[in-house]
């Protein structure tokens, strides 16, 4: 039976899902993990993917992704899929640990206890997320808020960014982007900034904010969030879904079966 271990290192087992490992863990462990990270005095920022099967297959066609999801300090299972894998590995204690979920269970245990700075979203969304988990958590110590400009930025744009993350001295980031540009953006940034953290959870700021609607639970449990989400935004995610999909189902098939091997990528890996 696989282990786990509050300080996850390099070598603590993880799931292997087409290759890209996916570490074992339900959102209390998720959430324990993370804090003990923060509570610790090491002078780097860690950074985590909350991993779906469009990220598994966006890895499958970009050998970088690839190499930014498994060399991140949590690789989490945020789609059910991925912890039926883990689970069929031997994962038994595996639960999804789902990105906007993640972000409230975050604050529901730390309250102000740490200094938060939201990145993403468009304009006026993360001011709107702020105050309504505000209003769900009480106060809390949120340093800044700022919605990037669309498209590269430049290195300028770029520069004035971190400059304005490390003033604002956050403990931690979220990062409210689409995949894999957060991704990228935690990866590539995580060394420039004095932060603890980096949580990189996509549709939460939309979700949270009221801008887009969530399934309903019983879909999430089910796996199926990826149907609703379908018929809320069918023009800019039926690629995602109904070529990644299938293409999911039978590579993980091929896998299964041993018709075809997947290396795991280590986390010590470099992005």
């Amino acid at each position: 039976m696989a282990t786990f271990t509050t300080s996850m290192p390099s070598d603590c087992p993880r799931a292997n899902v087409l290759g890209i490992g996916i570490d074992p863990l339900d959102l209390e462990r998720a959430v324990d993990l993370t804090i003990a990270w923060i509570e610790q005095s090491e002078p780097r920022t860690r950074y985590a993917c909350f991993c779906t099967v469009n990220t598994i297959m966006e890895c499958q066609q970009n050998e970088r992704f690839r190499a930014v999801v498994n060399a991140a300090d949590l690789a989490a299972p945020d789609g059910m899929p991925l912890v039926w894998l883990a689970r069929a590995q031997g994962f038994s204690h595996t639960g999804r640990v789902y990105g906007p979920d993640f972000l409230l269970r975050f604050f529901e245990r730390t309250g102000s206890r740490y200094r938060h700075f939201f990145y993403g979203g468009a304009p006026g969304v993360a001011e709107v997320l702020v105050q309504r988990l505000g209003q769900r958590f009480g106060p809390l110590n949120v340093v800044g808020t700022l919605s990037p400009p669309y498209g590269t930025l430049t290195p300028e744009q770029d520069a004035a960014i971190v400059a304005t993350l490390n003033t604002a001295r956050p403990d931690v980031i979220w990062v409210g982007l689409s995949t894999p540009k957060q991704d990228y953006w935690a990866a590539d940034h995580a060394a420039r900034l004095n932060a603890k953290l980096i949580f990189a959870v996509g549709a939460a700021f939309d979700f949270h904010s009221g801008r887009v609607k969530q399934a309903p639970p019983w879909m999430q449990r089910n796996g199926l969030e990826w149907l609703f989400r379908l018929t809320q935004e069918p023009r800019r995610l039926w690629r995602r879904y109904l070529l990644y999909n299938p293409r999911f189902v039978a590579s993980v098939f091929m896998q299964l079966v041993g018709l075809r091997r997947y290396p795991l990528g280590g986390r010590e890996g470099s992005a």
